[in-house]
């Protein structure tokens, strides 16, 4: 049930993306997000795809496991889509009752619905081909100039790359509790609203008593080995940049500024 579920999960193999620098990555991808609220076009959602295409295709991830991830937005997308499809003033095209869809509202539902694909896929290939270990450490470093007005830097990055880390491993211990509570009668396929409810009790106990107790182990063994945060420490693998970085950088600003060509030019 839970193997559509791809973010904060690596997948594991040789590609041009896995060996870039991280912060490349993480630069790129927020870059890449911004991108997506800067077009406004079907031309600039063109662009974004074809980008996002090629980025897929160096990353040998196959296209299949990128996108079990969008099982899970599915409802998400519904609901956004139909906002915006009955609730945006304009022309009208059909009216039934109360409902009424307008001109303005079809186009503005079909750019989100892309928007949305768009930003969870690219996110999405960020975490494939990033470990949660990489991710702190270009994190950590993209920030470091916020030390100067005490941020507390690599608590932070410590912090999200747990979080990333613990996604898979919740996922994973909550399908176990789920496959257990079924063995043992429970009905989790219910249609009635209050039964599904109902069901999920015996399972979210469990789930938290269990999530916390892997972070008082993982508290522990912080502290067994002497763990006081990021003062003084180093880095077995220190990040540096390479000649590959360096294009990867140059491409991501000529997409920035193709993007921001298409909204002036393209409306």
């Amino acid at each position: 049930m839970f193997d559509s579920i791809t973010l904060g999960q690596y997948y594991q193999t040789d590609s041009v993306l896995h060996r870039l620098d991280p912060r490349v990555k993480l630069v790129g991808t927020f870059a890449y997000l911004i991108s997506l609220f800067v077009v406004n076009s079907f031309a600039g959602y063109a662009l974004a795809a074809l980008f996002l295409a090629v980025m897929i295709k160096l990353s040998n991830v196959p296209f299949r496991y990128i996108v079990r991830g969008m099982k899970t937005i599915v409802f998400l997308l519904l609901i956004t889509v139909l906002f915006n499809l009955f609730l945006t003033p304009g022309e009208v095209i059909w009216q039934a009752w109360v409902f009424k869809i307008t001109r303005e509202g079809v186009s503005f539902a079909i750019r989100m619905a892309l928007r949305l694909s768009l930003l969870i896929l690219g996110s999405s290939i960020m975490t494939l081909t990033t470990t949660p270990t990489q991710l702190t450490d270009a994190l950590e470093t993209l920030m470091n100039p916020l030390k100067k007005v005490h941020v507390p830097v690599h608590e932070i990055a410590m912090m999200m790359s747990i979080a990333l880390r613990f996604i898979p491993i919740l996922m994973e211990e909550t399908d176990k509790i789920m496959k257990a509570q079924i063995a043992r009668g429970a009905d989790f396929e219910s249609r009635n609203l209050i039964k599904k409810i109902k069901s999920l009790v015996p399972l979210l106990v469990p789930l938290f008593i269990s999530a916390f107790r892997r972070a008082n182990d993982l508290a522990m063994a912080m502290e067994a080995r002497c763990y006081r945060g990021g003062d003084g420490r180093t880095k077995m693998k220190p990040l540096v940049y390479t000649a590959k970085d360096r294009v990867a950088y140059v491409i991501l600003l000529a997409f920035f500024v193709v993007c921001i060509l298409t909204r002036v030019f393209l409306r």
